[in-house]
């Protein structure tokens, strides 16, 4: 869809981000989020949209979104998706502090915000906190052990043969997990462990990330009736891909780095932002299951200076590390204490979401 198209439907458009945490400097990117609804066509029809998160030259209405490439503007029922997952890109989006723009069918949505929380929040926000943590990782060890030479074949007893290609490797780790899932079909009379199991668990991403350990090849060569030497093959070139694709993100993170922040990191030791996202996100989590609201304007959450000491280099990667330990321990207690839900209600969010395009209407 055209620029002017997605914003004409726009029911919200907020300003996230630095800004939105609060903790944005002169130099702070502008990142703006938000809502539209399709027209007639992407429900009734084959056409298909998610987001609008390019295009921003085209001509439009909101002039502030000029040229910004910072700006996506979810179509509503990928975003209720990602809502009803407790994402915490987006969940925010609804407890911003600012709104350029806002309809009443925006505003309709935002007073129905609290459908989307419930205990999940303990698992996607600690899930992401970890995302960045395992950033922070990667980058300190090529801070301080940096790759000498891209990898080759040998380097993983790869001698006389090709090592699979990445397109065969995830070919056939798709087929292995569609069998996996399929030993798992006859738990779906247990509800929260067949979801477990089948859902919440990203199985696929496990399979792609990590090399297949050597207690699981025997298995997998008889689940999949493979060959020996092609399963020992596969294990290799899993070892192989991996390293290749961390070097390759070595390089481009040499490459694209922004000046300031690399030396900020050269000094610290660490990815200063990635600490401070993986701490504001741990308490972000913790508020949730606490207080059954998320503040994301820090000065308000009063941790504002905080975070910015660690964005200064005043906290050392030890002890953002024990910090994290500490959040992710609170929020092991606070869980079972907390008064939310275990799982929102997908009947009462349908509902919404039928009510927000009957409000917005074709036209």
């Amino acid at each position: 869809m055209k620029r002017i198209d997605v914003e004409r439907r726009t029911i919200f458009v907020g300003l996230s981000g630095s800004h939105g945490y609060g903790l944005n400097r002169p130099d702070s990117d502008f990142d703006y989020r938000g809502v539209f609804i399709a027209p007639k066509q992407y429900y009734l029809g084959s056409d298909r949209i998610e987001q609008k998160d390019q295009g921003w030259d085209e001509p439009g209405i909101f002039s502030f979104l000029d040229g910004n490439q910072d700006t996506v503007i979810y179509e509503l029922r990928k975003i209720i998706h990602l809502l009803s997952g407790a994402n915490p890109n987006v969940l925010e989006l609804l407890w911003l502090r600012e709104y350029p723009v806002l309809t009443d069918v925006g505003k309709h949505l935002i007073s129905h915000r609290n459908l989307f929380l419930s205990k999940k929040v303990r698992h996607t926000y600690a899930g992401y906190a970890f995302a960045q943590i395992k950033k922070m990782e990667t980058h300190r060890k090529w801070l301080l052990n940096p790759p000498q030479k891209k990898p080759v074949p040998t380097d993983f007893g790869i001698e006389d043969e090709a090592p699979l290609t990445k397109e065969e490797l995830n070919a056939f780790l798709e087929y292995l997990y569609n069998l996996i899932r399929g030993k798992i079909e006859f738990l779906s009379e247990s509800e929260q462990l067949y979801q477990l199991l089948t859902a919440d668990i990203d199985f696929k991403g496990i399979l792609k990330q990590y090399t297949l350990p050597d207690d699981t090849l025997e298995y997998t060569q008889k689940l999949t009736n493979s060959r020996k030497d092609f399963i020992r093959l596969l294990q290799k070139s899993q070892s192989y891909q991996g390293a290749l694709r961390e070097w390759k993100a070595y390089i481009s993170w040499q490459k694209n780095r922004n000046p300031a922040r690399a030396e900020m990191e050269r000094k610290s030791g660490f990815d200063l932002k990635h600490g401070m996202h993986c701490i504001r996100l741990l308490r972000s989590g913790l508020e949730i299951l606490k207080t059954g609201e998320l503040t994301v304007d820090r000065n308000i959450a009063g941790d504002a200076d905080d975070l910015k000491a660690i964005l200064r280099g005043d906290r050392t990667y030890e002890e953002v590390m024990q910090m994290a330990e500490k959040l992710i321990a609170q929020m092991d207690i606070v869980y079972e204490q907390s008064i939310l839900p275990s799982r929102p209600n997908l009947d009462q969010i349908n509902q919404l979401c039928i009510q927000l395009v009957e409000m917005q209407g074709w036209n």
